[in-house]
């Protein structure tokens, strides 16, 4: 089996006040990455503004707005796919929505995903939020074409469906991309091992991107952006530091797990991407 390797890369940021600040930051960090030719980047969740339900109707754009077309810009500049981490979209009804951009190495938009399923939690002593307070769900699974085959994307709460990675398996995914904001309630206790289950229980490979860990924030994001492999594995893991993860996969490895392990319900799936 002919070897397909990629580079990854996923910006671990502090969440900064403006949409021109994170971007600008963003780009900062991007640039001292000389040498590295990713292809493929990823944001984290939300990286454009706080992660605060009174944030999210103050900085929604619509399609083709400022932060639209500012990852356009960085996608076509690095010649790479970005998956634009995930900012407040509002559409043309005024709802808001929790929305990834995901653009070609042309810069070209191939797909947008809508967080699905909203951040609606009340942990006894831990962490309280409510997305669907002023956040709206998306309802289709995302999945988008490239070189090296079919890719989905998710967001952050989305991981905790497996029926929703089952169904971009169906569709061929080789590996998804999950922008993501755990908090210190959930992240030491289920980040890696979401991770890694979607990872084992589809066979593909997983990279989450979060925010830095900021405890002057009223929304303290655990960090820890994570790769896993096929296999279940955690092939690399940052700190909650900011940071960036820059790796090399082989997305054919992907194709040999499925040999050696056929799973249930797998027969004639076509893994290609086409």
């Amino acid at each position: 089996m002919s070897e397909q390797k990629v580079t990854v890369l996923a910006i671990q940021k502090k969440t900064l006040g403006s949409p021109e600040e994170n971007l600008e930051k963003v780009r900062r960090m991007l640039d001292a990455q000389t040498g590295a030719e990713p292809d493929f980047i990823i944001f984290p969740e939300i990286f454009t503004c706080p992660y605060d339900n009174s944030c999210f109707p103050v900085y929604a754009q619509e399609d083709g707005g400022e932060v639209y077309l500012a990852l356009s810009r960085i996608a076509k500049e690095r010649r790479a796919y970005l998956i634009g981490g995930s900012v407040p979209e509002r559409d043309e009804a005024g709802k808001i929505y929790n929305t990834s951009y995901i653009f070609n190495r042309n810069g070209d938009l191939l797909a947008k995903h809508r967080k699905v399923h909203l951040f609606d939690i009340d942990v006894p002593g831990g962490q309280y939020f409510k997305e669907s307070d002023v956040l709206s769900p998306g309802d289709h699974v995302t999945v988008f074409d490239t070189e090296f085959g079919r890719m989905g994307v998710c967001i952050c709460f989305d991981i905790r469906f497996p029926e929703l990675f089952l169904q971009m398996r169906k569709m061929g995914v080789r590996m998804v991309f999950v922008p993501a904001a755990f908090n210190m309630t959930t992240g030491p206790a289920h980040w890696e091992v979401l991770f890694r289950s979607r990872a084992l229980d589809q066979q593909i490979f997983m990279l989450g991107c979060s925010p830095a860990r900021d405890e002057t924030a009223s929304y303290v994001a655990y960090g820890h952006s994570i790769l896993t492999d096929p296999w279940g594995r955690v092939v690399s893991e940052l700190d909650e530091k900011e940071g960036v993860l820059c790796t090399e996969i082989d997305l054919a490895y992907t194709d040999a797990v499925r040999q050696q392990i056929p799973l249930g319900g797998s027969a004639g799936l076509n893994d290609s991407g086409a």
